[in-house]
């Protein structure tokens, strides 16, 4: 197989007619970003409106002060509408440039241009679920799969629910041979929902908690359906802790990473001569648990433990 090109032309007609690797003009961003009408909006301008009627010479006084301070409001208010005019969105709009610039790349086949450009996205910082997935198409199609499956699963880090993510997530794992972690009985049960939806439904439940609480103590008689309520929230919010603390420190949980070198050898010791424990091919799980100098020591697949060099693997979340 030529890896310089990705896999032969045969294996790609295959994959394409099957829809498993979609072109990316399908995948832009599903959510633009930011414009400055956006912004006029978020920072509305009210016009200050002139009192009727006659006054007193001394309430026309009175009034001298409010009315700076409302021409002080508007002032900054302006200020604020030229600044979102002005440094975001041309920032915005480089950012959509240099996306569009990187998904062109692709589409004419100059994935190493792609790479770069989609790189240079994450690096400023101004990622997301589609930007991860665009570069593991790149990767992939340059035969990287290790980096592929690496950027397909921060894409799913982001939007779990990604449907072509975890399609060609699965593709790459097929063609580098990848071995994955087991994850737990628990820890696949828990995995119908993300951390950020856990934690939201454990604030929901604590405020239910606290008010139902509240009310119990200066309630004259004790309602049965308040403790109810408390019952079923104190559940939920314990429930939700459980799953958060779970998710984190889980396989797929915040060490989690992606094998992105070569012919890696996860050894019982910190040097290169030690015994092998297990051959990880690219794209190969590891759980982080801890780093001596150059090497990391890591839970593998197949219940197994030992050393990699820290350069060999990068982490999921960034």
């Amino acid at each position: 197989m030529n890896t310089g090109k990705g896999f032969n032309h045969r294996t790609f007609s295959i994959l394409g007619s099957a829809g498993m690797l979609p072109a990316v003009r399908g995948i832009l961003p599903r959510t633009p970003r930011g414009s400055y009408e956006a912004a006029k909006e978020e920072c509305p301008i009210h016009n200050a409106k002139e009192p009727s009627g006659n006054m007193p010479d001394g309430a026309s006084n009175m009034l001298a002060l409010p009315k700076a301070r409302q021409l002080a409001s508007l002032l900054s208010r302006v200020i604020i509408v030229v600044c979102c005019a002005f440094f975001v969105s041309p920032v915005f709009a480089q950012s959509d440039a240099e996306f569009a610039k990187a998904n062109q790349d692709y589409a004419q086949n100059n994935f190493k241009e792609a790479i770069s450009g989609y790189e240079t996205l994450v690096r400023s910082g101004q990622w997301s679920a589609n930007v991860f997935y665009n570069l593991g198409n790149a990767y992939f199609r340059a035969g990287d799969f290790g980096r592929a499956i690496l950027n397909y699963e921060r894409a799913l880090a982001l939007e779990r629910h990604h449907p072509e993510a975890k399609a060609n997530l699965q593709i790459a794992r097929d063609e580098a041979r990848a071995l994955e972690l087991q994850q737990s009985w628990l820890e696949r049960y828990l995995q119908f929902a993300s951390i950020n939806q856990y934690v939201i439904t454990a604030t929901v439940a604590f405020w239910l908690v606290l008010f139902c609480v509240v009310g119990l103590i200066f309630a004259r008689r004790r309602s049965a359906a308040i403790i109810a309520v408390l019952i079923v929230s104190l559940l939920v919010f314990g429930i939700a802790i459980l799953a958060i603390y779970e998710l984190d420190q889980g396989s797929k949980g915040r060490a989690l990473a992606v094998v992105t070198g070569k012919d890696v050898q996860a050894r019982i010791a910190t040097a290169d001569t030690a015994n092998s424990v297990l051959a990880l091919p690219p794209g190969s799980e590891i759980k982080i648990l801890s780093t001596r100098g150059d090497w990391v020591y890591a839970a593998l697949p197949n219940n197994l433990r030992g050393w990699i060099p820290e350069k060999s693997a990068e982490q999921v979340r960034l």
